[in-house]
């Protein structure tokens, strides 16, 4: 991606997604520009649960939850949830079912690679 152009893949986006086609590819940038921003590090506590560590400021927070709420409207197998984890950080749990699994494969790759990319 470092030539600027958004990759994505069935993955992220599977049948049980709502959010329109055209629109996919805005949303993958938008979560990659956040990972990139935001993401100190990830933990991957099960098959069905992602822990990623964010920086703490008021913006990254405001950010989650809009990309959470909008995630989450669109891509219902999606549970997220944010809590801060102290005064300067923040964490962001992401859940699915059994059945995404693989949804958060890629997300969780994707999360990793783009915090190692700072």
């Amino acid at each position: 991606m470092n030539d600027g152009q958004v990759a994505t893949n069935d993955l992220w986006a599977p049948d049980a997604c709502t959010l329109p086609t055209a629109e996919r590819p805005l949303r993958v940038a938008e979560f990659d520009q956040f990972f990139r921003d935001a993401v100190r590090g990830a933990d991957r506590l099960s098959a069905r649960h992602l822990r990623l560590d964010l920086a703490g400021d008021a913006q990254v927070e405001e950010t989650a939850r809009d990309l959470a709420a909008r995630e989450s409207s669109c891509c219902s197998f999606f549970a997220f949830a944010i809590s801060r984890s102290g005064p300067d950080a923040l964490t962001l749990d992401v859940r699915v079912s059994a059945a995404h699994v693989d949804v958060l494969d890629d997300l969780a790759d994707r999360a990793a690679s783009a915090a190692g990319s700072r």
